[in-house]
């Protein structure tokens, strides 16, 4: 199995490290060429209006979207799940518009007010999930489509559409990969080829 993990800011070296940890290979991503050939792509944390001007620039918002329509399954984390919804509140920014929500940007406060908490995420299992939250958003609002993985004070924080997954917080950077075990099971489920719903 081989994962891209857009590589234009942010911490993909270790989603790159958590990915082989679960067993998968990964390839940074950087020019849409790159997607050829992934079984899934990871759009890391970083920060979101620079991220999307780079996806322009380099080209990749088009490819990244015709990609997701033909079935690639794709995981947001901070940033990227900023990316991948339908609206970001108070913004007109550049999204790829994968999933059915609004995302509010910088909701926990600035850097110096980031912090690590202990979330219940039941399609983990029952023990908790050790969740690292850095100037994170949230998720302001779902469609009927989307499911809610996880909350925190009430505030949405992990949920999946389809072959669609966004978390605000940063997996990859704590010893616990059942997140990533989690998309790498729908990019297993890949082979079936059916189209993605596509909300924008």
């Amino acid at each position: 199995m081989l994962i891209g993990v857009l590589a234009l800011q942010g911490a993909f070296i270790e989603h790159q490290r958590a990915l082989a940890a679960c067993g998968a290979q990964s390839r940074q991503v950087r020019k849409p060429g790159q997607l050829d050939g992934l079984d899934g792509l990871i759009i890391p944390g970083g920060e979101s209006t620079t991220m999307g001007k780079l996806m322009n620039d380099f080209g990749l918002f088009g490819p990244i979207v015709s990609r997701a329509k033909e079935g690639l399954p794709v995981f947001g984390t901070c940033a990227g799940l900023i990316l991948m919804a339908r609206e970001i509140a108070g913004s007109e920014q550049p999204r790829l518009g994968l999933m059915d929500m609004v995302a509010e940007r910088n909701a926990f406060g600035r850097q110096v007010e980031s912090f690590e908490t202990d979330l219940a995420v039941p399609v983990l299992g029952e023990e908790l999930f050790r969740a690292v939250f850095i100037r994170a958003p949230y998720i302001l609002e779902t469609g009927p489509g989307v499911e809610v993985l996880a909350r925190f004070k009430e505030k949405i924080v992990c949920a999946r559409q389809g072959r669609f997954l966004a978390a605000a917080f940063h997996p990859e950077l704590t010893g616990d990969k059942r997140l990533h075990q989690l998309f790498l099971t729908a990019c297993a489920s890949r082979q079936d080829r059916a189209p993605a719903v596509i909300t924008a």
